[in-house]
């Protein structure tokens, strides 16, 4: 017999299930090395791709490629790339798409989504429906192409901004936070005269720094690693961005313009050129991610929820 039902004998009266019991102390360990062997599968990877762009012709040469423990560190892969050759110049291209590309995309995405999100706004259902129904269908490759060529944008910096400037899915997820923010303050603000740009601005953006910071990661992340655009709508070298460099680097095995002489000298590496260009492509995303993850859980789990 059962004191309490769904409760098996034995149990003493515990009512809780097994998955919320106090974990043990074995659960534990074994928990803390799981994780300690995942972040060592992880920055394994990034410690070789660091370790050889830091090392020399010879220590590259004796270890036969990949090198994994560190025989002195030179900088003259990092002197080469950014000494004003074609790397420099997509670096400085890549970074300005990204900033420029996550301005555009930000505002028009919080404009849309403020829109969106007051019940009132005009034609308010038939734009969330045709939004939405973007999300399930797509124009594909070549109408969006004929698209962009029509309008003059090949060879243009615009091509590698305008295409993907929207994400429907950001603009839902902005739209759901908006939604949440009390409609007791929006309605104080208008009885005080102030106007939709206004509220906006000093009331539904303050209170949204979480998701807004969550969403401008997701477009400065997707600007600075897209290659696609630029892969179709870009002829010229010299306006590539650095993912396509870097493409150019590590799959084709091409060398970068400038540095074929010291490569054929024998001063420099093309591996280590590779693997340099590799670090410059990871650099801003891991300096960017630590500052926005403490908003990461509050402002997509918040925002998804509440909407």
């Amino acid at each position: 017999m059962t004191g309490v039902a769904g409760v098996k004998p034995g149990t003493r009266g515990r009512l809780r299930p097994v998955w919320e019991e106090e974990p043990t102390k074995a659960g534990l360990a074994s928990k803390g090395v799981v994780l300690v062997l995942i972040c060592l599968a992880v920055l394994f990877p990034l410690w070789v791709v660091v370790v050889t762009s830091l090392s020399s012709v010879k220590t590259i040469t004796e270890a036969g490629g990949l090198v994994v423990i560190p025989r002195g560190v030179t900088f003259i892969a990092y002197q080469e790339l950014l000494g004003g050759g074609q790397v420099t110049r997509a670096t400085l291209v890549s970074i300005c798409v990204t900033v420029v590309g996550t301005l555009f995309s930000m505002t028009v995405s919080i404009m849309c989504a403020y829109g969106l999100s007051r019940p009132g706004s005009v034609l308010h259902r038939p734009l969330l429906l045709t939004m939405l129904a973007t999300m399930f269908f797509g124009a594909g490759l070549i109408p969006t192409y004929l698209v962009v060529q029509g309008l003059g944008l090949t060879d243009s910096y615009l091509a590698l901004i305008l295409p993907s400037a929207l994400n429907v899915f950001n603009i839902l997820v902005l739209r759901a936070f908006f939604m949440s923010t009390a409609q007791e303050l929006i309605e104080s603000a208008r009885i005080d005269g102030a106007g939709d740009v206004r509220i906006l601005w000093q009331i539904v953006m303050p209170l949204s720094r979480a998701v807004i910071a969550v969403i401008t990661l997701f477009y400065a992340v997707g600007y600075w690693s897209a290659w696609f655009n630029a892969s179709i709508y870009i002829s010229d070298p010299k306006m590539l961005p650095l993912q396509n460099v870097m493409n150019q680097l590590v799959l084709k095995q091409e060398r970068p313009t400038g540095l074929a002489q010291v490569i054929n000298t024998g001063h420099l590496s093309p591996l280590a050129i590779q693997m340099a260009v590799m670090v410059l492509a990871l650099i801003p995303v891991a300096v960017l991610s630590p500052f926005v993850q403490k908003h990461f859980k509050e402002g997509m789990l918040t925002g998804a929820v509440k909407g």
